[in-house]
């Protein structure tokens, strides 16, 4: 009997220590949250990020008809635009934008590097991807041995080419007995599809309808037919967690903007049609010929549903798409109460979140 009783005292302390360390790693979690930041009143100023695309026909409406700076009232809208999802993530994780219209594949890989650090608060644009390729190419098998564009490694158009070839059984790489995958700059693209360096892409428009119109290329796949209701996130809003609560009444009247250029679309397409384009030339590029536009436009939905919902199933497509080791978890990636407020006060539907704001 003695001698157990050393041993039941060695178990006590053991104990003891197990739950003081649980304690401690318990309160090293707490503190590594940040704290959420005070209402600030509205921004002085709200940096806005895009990309001169179809895909953005929301930001580019939004920006050309002055549907975001009416409705900021006093707070400033500065713009800039990107080319790419990775510069656009870098620079709203480095503090130089507050917002940003970015496809849902970088908006994921901007939430696994800072969970904190983003929120998704809207979304914009669905539709508007497809594959392209050189006339006589009719079935996925006839792809092989040929050189596919998307436009940069794990974007939203890299992941879904990549899952789309694995789903057929096509093997990714070079060779005769594989489909090459080419990350390049969607405005280089058609120059070096025109000159034989490329076989096709899988696009975001206006560069599809740009292929097949100026270059002769034919629609394989649009990637609505893959989706439930031809539905899926080809674009959303993404913005700084901290910028977000601290000028809620300022996101709330960006987003008012943006429903207004979606309803735009809704109400009046060839209005909205003609505020793209000039936006296209305001930003930077070239205005679309009017036939490029009109392709384009009828394969994009403009839509300030995220469909959230999805996400969970875009973020397992990385992982078979081979750009991710493991599907990131979406939990608490959206903050849609603004954009649902403003959908309220318009009379309209608000979105669900299939409880992706709670982690």
């Amino acid at each position: 009997m003695t001698r157990s009783r050393p041993r039941r005292a060695l178990a006590v302390v053991a104990a003891a220590l197990v739950a003081l360390a649980l304690a401690a790693g318990c309160t090293r979690a707490q503190e590594s949250a940040p704290a959420p930041v005070a209402d600030q009143g509205p921004a002085a100023q709200l940096r806005l990020g895009y990309f001169p695309n179809i895909t953005h026909a929301g930001a580019l409406i939004g920006v050309q008809n002055g549907l975001f700076a009416q409705n900021l009232g006093q707070t400033k809208l500065a713009t800039q635009t990107f080319n790419a999802g990775p510069a656009e993530t870098a620079a709203l994780l480095g503090n130089s934008i507050d917002v940003g219209f970015i496809g849902s594949g970088p908006a994921i890989n901007a939430y696994k590097q800072n969970p904190d650090g983003i929120r998704v608060i809207s979304g914009a644009t669905s539709g508007g991807a497809q594959l392209v390729v050189r006339p006589g190419i009719t079935s996925p098998q006839q792809l092989l041995g040929k050189k596919i564009a998307t436009p940069q490694l794990a974007n939203t158009q890299d992941i879904a080419l990549k899952k789309w070839l694995k789903g057929n059984n096509l093997p990714i790489g070079t060779g005769p007995g594989a489909v090459e995958v080419v990350n390049i700059d969607n405005a280089r693209a058609l120059d070096a599809y025109k000159t034989g360096q490329l076989d096709g892409g899988w696009l975001p428009e206006p560069y599809a309808s740009q292929f097949v119109l100026q270059a002769g290329a034919t629609q394989l796949i649009d990637e609505r037919t893959l989706w439930p209701n031809g539905q899926f996130p080809t674009t959303v809003v993404i913005a700084r967690t901290d910028f977000v609560q601290a000028h809620p009444a300022t996101v709330a009247a960006f987003l008012k903007g943006l429903v207004a250029a979606e309803q735009l679309g809704a109400t009046d397409p060839n209005a909205a049609k003609a505020a793209a384009n000039a936006g296209l030339g305001a930003a930077g590029s070239k205005p679309l010929p009017q036939n490029v536009l009109d392709r384009a436009w009828s394969t994009v939905s403009l839509n300030p549903d995220p469909l959230a919902p999805l996400f969970p199933q875009l973020a397992q497509d990385a992982v078979t798409a081979g750009t991710a080791q493991s599907a990131t978890n979406t939990k608490g990636l959206f903050d849609v109460g603004p954009l649902n407020q403003v959908l309220t006060a318009a009379g309209r539907p608000t979105v669900d979140t299939a409880g992706l704001d709670q982690k």
